[in-house]
């Protein structure tokens, strides 16, 4: 897998598990520190995320960051 599909991957995986816990793009932003269209392009996979974002996302998510990492591996 090269980095382009593991940025669509992992996007599809935040969004999958941020409607499955019922939050708005808006909502899962304001609860993690970050702007609402960051988690939009994230979630598209056109955006970069550094390691900072990807432990506060995990955290936001409810799961483990080796958890969210083995999702992408695994898909």
């Amino acid at each position: 897998m090269d980095a382009k599909q593991m940025q669509r991957t992992l996007g599809r995986i935040i969004q999958a598990r941020r409607s499955k816990l019922g939050y708005s793009q808006e909502s899962f932003a304001d609860s993690i520190g970050v702007h609402r269209t960051y988690i939009g392009l994230v979630e598209r996979g056109q955006r970069n995320v550094t390691l900072k974002n990807l432990l506060l996302t995990a955290s936001g998510l409810k799961m483990p960051l080796s958890t969210l990492i083995a999702a992408i591996s695994d898909s």
